[in-house]
């Protein structure tokens, strides 16, 4: 069995996460990204089970604040997602190769 792991920050989407895998017994493991940040392979992981405009909070302050927001440069945007995880769109749960981004239960609903 493996341990889903939970990129998060604060907000009711987390808490609504965490409380999903509370219910069903799931083991997870929570990192809190705006603390700790999240690792490129990490990253790079989730970018290719979802795509990197699924991981942009486009609506983020950090986001709208940035210039990185009239970009097209996926290697540009991707290095200031790593530098400021305040853009990423959280939670992030990620089961091995497969991720999500946001609450997803329909698809955590298979993970065990």
């Amino acid at each position: 069995m493996r341990v889903i792991q939970i990129y998060a920050g604060k907000g009711f989407e987390t808490q609504k996460a965490e409380r999903f895998f509370k219910e069903r017994r799931i083991p997870f493991q929570r990192v809190d990204v705006l603390k700790f940040g999240i690792g490129r392979r990490e990253l790079e992981s989730v970018r290719a089970a979802v795509g990197l405009g699924a991981l942009i909070d486009r609506e983020s302050r950090a986001f709208l604040e940035s210039p990185f927001r009239f970009s097209d440069d996926e290697a540009l945007i991707f290095s200031a997602l790593l530098e400021n995880p305040r853009m990423l769109r959280l939670p992030i749960a990620r089961n091995g190769k497969q991720a999500t981004v946001g609450y997803c239960p329909e698809a955590w609903a298979d993970w065990k």
